[in-house]
């Protein structure tokens, strides 16, 4: 597990520090720097599968993330030509890497890596995923990839894929199991995941290989029968957008990393509210996961599963993002906010999720005559 990041001049950051858990939840309004935190450690990745890591180089633009040039990378307000990126780990082991004499336009470029790359599991090890915020929506059909991988997709464009080679075997964490499933296979425990979000729902696929595609269709269960298959883009957006991420959290195993962006996307607030269930149990069970969320249901699903045992408080970190125009740094701030068993937090920053208290206190207050 990755038990710190400290990132020095890198987009929105002049200097910032995480001290990271099983479960963090980074909120904060638009544009305040939590996906700059994200793209860290997509930097680090996208460079180690590019092969470059191993001679000393670094990408900024990927498969992963696509930062730009490194003046586009670097603090705006920095005061030397310096990123750097510092991890640590629970076995003790660090790695460090500095980004130092880029020229402005430079989009790849030397760098100093401070460790064995073979110590450093988390980030590089397979059980590796990311998806964004962008991610495929409805499809008629979907792609097979080029290569025997065993990856969803950044944007979940190979789930389909990778249940058609993995949906009948086990899913490969207990811990992450629905309570309701009908057995443990993959498929059965992501149906019963999803009729969180859309009750009854089965999945149906199938691999063409003479034109290397699957064909993925949705049907219903009824209190007397089954609907007939219907195809992803008459079901809706929603559906697609959380398929993949409930699909992640279920093949991910204890060791693995996981980053999601905006998981929430597309869905109604009992959805996001359960979504933040299984994210809970996954981590729970040894799973590493960094969300990056607008949704205080997300919130709200942790903070219940932390009350029902689901997983210990010491386990979940939440970030809360500002950005104040008028500091004089022009630095984003980062406030770590704790949360007991009990699943309430000690402070509530302002911007925090609150919204609704805004707008309750102007709905209560007599109007003016």
């Amino acid at each position: 597990m990755i038990t710190s990041i400290t990132i020095h001049n890198f987009k929105a950051y002049r200097r910032q520090e995480f001290n990271l858990g099983r479960l963090n939840l980074l909120a904060g309004l638009n544009g305040s720097g939590k996906s700059s935190l994200l793209q860290s450690l997509l930097v680090l990745r996208q460079s180690f599968d590019q092969g470059l890591l191993e001679r000393n180089e670094i990408a900024l633009n990927g498969g992963l993330v696509r930062v730009g040039r490194f003046q586009e990378a670097l603090f705006e307000s920095a005061d030397d030509k310096m990123i750097s990126f510092v991890l640590q780990f629970d076995a003790g082991e660090a790695f460090y890497c500095s980004l130092e004499g880029w020229d402005s336009q430079d989009r790849t470029g030397p760098a100093v890596i401070g460790s064995d790359l073979d110590g450093i599991k988390a980030l590089f090890r397979p059980g590796f995923r990311f998806l964004a915020a962008e991610r495929i929506g409805p499809r008629t059909q979907y792609g097979v990839p080029d290569t025997n991988l065993e990856d969803i997709g950044t944007f979940g464009e190979w789930t389909p894929h990778y249940l058609v080679k993995h949906g009948d075997r086990d899913a490969p964490n207990p811990g992450s199991y629905h309570p309701k499933a009908v057995s443990p296979q993959l498929k059965h425990q992501i149906e019963a995941w999803m009729n969180e979000v859309s009750p009854g729902l089965q999945l149906h696929y199938d691999r063409a290989d003479t034109i290397d595609a699957v064909q993925l269709s949705y049907s219903f269960v009824t209190h007397r029968d089954t609907t007939s298959h219907y195809r992803p883009t008459n079901v809706g957006f929603g559906v697609s957008y959380t398929l993949p991420v409930v699909t992640a959290l279920l093949a991910a195993q204890p060791g693995h990393l996981i980053l999601l962006e905006s998981p929430e996307a597309h869905l109604h607030p009992k959805g996001q509210a359960k979504l933040g269930e299984l994210i809970s149990r996954a981590a729970n069970s040894g799973v590493q996961i960094i969300v990056e969320s607008h949704s205080d249901h997300i919130m709200n699903g942790i903070r219940v599963a932390a009350h029902e045992d689901l997983i210990k408080a010491e386990d979940v970190r939440f970030f809360y993002f500002s950005w104040n125009p008028e500091n004089q740094t022009g630095a984003t701030q980062v406030e770590s906010i704790a949360m007991n068993q009990d699943g309430r937090i000690d402070k509530w920053p302002k911007g925090f999720f609150d919204e609704l208290d805004h707008s309750l206190e102007i709905l209560l207050t007599p109007r003016k005559s």
